[in-house]
């Protein structure tokens, strides 16, 4: 068989070389049995003389991906999320049966990276509890302290699920980021509530005293924190403007998780505080002997 490039031997190219007979001269089984095959213009042999020509049916186009036959079936989305329609596709996929051997299924498109994304977003909002939930114990010296304020993180989700769930909202990265901003203020509120009331504590007032003191004495700052952020994010959950509805997830969310988590700071918290610390020592916790709060603070005496 001769190859189908020709090579220049002056410059090296390789030019591919296809032959192609008009649509008009193959118009029948009879036209495709005349064509000659040989060189020099010689009216024999015909390629009927050489094969049998009949009808037959193939493949209209063949597919590659990575060198590998594939078939593609392509859709495009109209008024549904991408993460429904990823859903629905792939019950389709468990609804179709056993799939033949040799054969694999791939999603493609926007799915694969969405997927990926939300996990990482996932992921990362539990690595950060976690960092955070390391850093307020060793800021307290105690665990305790520290589950009392990550309670607040609960509560910014569940709070931030039932807004979108409300505002008929997806949850999508922008959602997602909303909820991570939301845990982070809702956090900061808790740490200064939970310092205070500590701080009262440590001053000799019992743990149901310090938690009344610590909420009351902190309502103004963590009521004015929530309420300017609330304020601030109002115009962007209203989606007023061209192209704002891909940024109003992230106001939705950050409103919801902030309304649930100042709810369950001043609630929840000094409760949960006051239940911890009921039986806690009144001395820090710390080993430093140079720390003057510690028990084991040293004294240097001067001698004159």
């Amino acid at each position: 068989m001769s190859p189908n490039y020709w090579r220049d031997p002056k410059t090296g190219n390789a030019f591919q070389i296809q032959l192609e007979v008009p649509q008009k001269d193959v118009a029948s089984i009879s036209d495709v049995e005349n064509l000659p095959i040989m060189q020099s213009g010689l009216s024999r042999p015909l390629v009927g003389d050489v094969a049998s020509i009949r009808h037959g049916t193939a493949m209209a186009l063949v597919e590659r991906y990575n060198m590998q036959r594939v078939v593609s079936l392509n859709a495009n989305l109209h008024d549904v999320p991408v993460g429904v329609a990823a859903g629905r596709i792939e019950q389709a996929i468990r609804d179709s049966g056993q799939v033949p051997r040799g054969i694999t299924v791939a999603i493609r498109g926007t799915i694969p990276p969405l997927e990926q994304t939300l996990r990482g977003l996932r992921i990362g909002m539990l690595l950060a509890i976690g960092v955070i939930f390391l850093l307020l114990a060793a800021n307290f010296q105690s665990f305790q302290l520290a589950l009392v304020v990550i309670l607040t993180a609960p509560a910014v989700m569940a709070g931030s699920l039932a807004m979108l769930l409300i505002t008929n909202t997806t949850l999508n990265v922008q959602s997602f980021m909303g909820t991570i901003m939301a845990v982070g203020i809702a956090v900061a509120n808790s740490i200064l509530l939970v310092s205070f009331a500590e701080t009262a504590r440590r001053e000799g007032a019992t743990a149901i005293e310090a938690a009344e003191e610590g909420a009351r004495g902190r309502l103004r700052a963590i009521l004015m924190t929530a309420c300017a952020m609330i304020a601030g994010m109002i115009p962007i959950a209203l989606a007023v403007g061209e192209g704002a509805e891909q940024t109003a997830p992230l106001g939705r969310a950050v409103i919801g998780g902030l309304i649930a988590a100042t709810f369950v700071t001043l609630t929840v918290v000094p409760a949960a505080f006051a239940i911890a610390q009921n039986k806690a020592r009144k001395e820090s916790a710390s080993l430093d002997a140079t720390d003057p709060a510690s028990r084991y603070y040293e004294t240097e005496e001067v001698h004159v």
